[in-house]
């Protein structure tokens, strides 16, 4: 009875972390639904509004002045739950060809790695999209007489939902150790990329010839 009940207990203490693991794994699966959904219904207003247009214009003669700047509101909407789709879904064009050469513990890290970097980078731009977002409130729309707002406010929220997802796929990680070490490396690059900013001013362009070199080297189609 005494190793029964142990052995129960050292069970229920092991499906803790696979519940919690389960819990975010629905939570993210139904981020992502709302996400598409939203995505899904922006591409069919989009539909209407521009065949609206067409419609208005030159079948019946009279244009209707706000499609455009609708459509063009919309669009950036859609561009951003697009980035945060194919995010979520590990889409985005990689550089995967140093992490097709591990396997195993390092591979786990470089992959967290990875994830880290896009945090680091979601974190570093979205106080400035919001800044942007804020400036944009006075600023009225010529067609629909709105706040320009609405149309930048895509951009810290796609901004948000992508740092959400990050997280989310950190938290999933199997090995945590992985995680803590990639995110050590990270907050230290981030702080030696910080302390040469000014020398990387003062390269200038030569900054996108590194960036193109660095491409050259370290790309590779990721294989589905």
């Amino acid at each position: 009875m005494t190793a029964g009940a142990g052995s129960q207990v050292l069970q229920s203490a092991d499906s803790r972390p696979a519940t919690g693991q389960s819990a975010l794994a629905r939570f993210e699966s139904y981020l992502g639904a709302l996400v598409e959904i939203g995505a899904g219904g922006l591409v069919l207003a989009e539909i209407a509004i521009l065949f609206g247009g067409v419609i208005s214009r030159y079948v019946f003669d009279r244009p209707l002045v706000w499609s455009d700047e609708l459509a063009s509101i919309l669009f950036l909407w859609l561009a951003m739950l697009g980035a945060v789709i194919a995010f979520r879904r590990d889409e985005h064009m990689r550089m995967t060809a140093c992490v097709g050469m591990l396997n195993g513990a390092p591979r786990a890290v470089v992959e967290s790695f990875a994830i880290g970097a896009a945090l680091a980078f979601l974190l570093l731009i979205v106080w400035p999209a919001y800044q942007y977002a804020r400036d944009e409130l006075p600023i009225t729309t010529s067609a629909l007489q709105i706040s320009d707002a609405w149309r930048a406010a895509a951009l810290p929220a796609g901004i948000a939902l992508m740092l959400v997802f990050a997280v989310l796929r950190l938290a999933r990680s199997a090995s945590l150790k992985a995680v803590l070490l990639s995110l050590a490396v990270i907050a230290v690059v981030v702080m030696l990329f910080w302390i040469a900013g000014p020398l990387f001013h003062r390269l200038g362009n030569l900054n996108l010839l590194i960036l193109r070199f660095s491409a050259i080297l370290l790309w590779r189609p990721t294989a589905h």
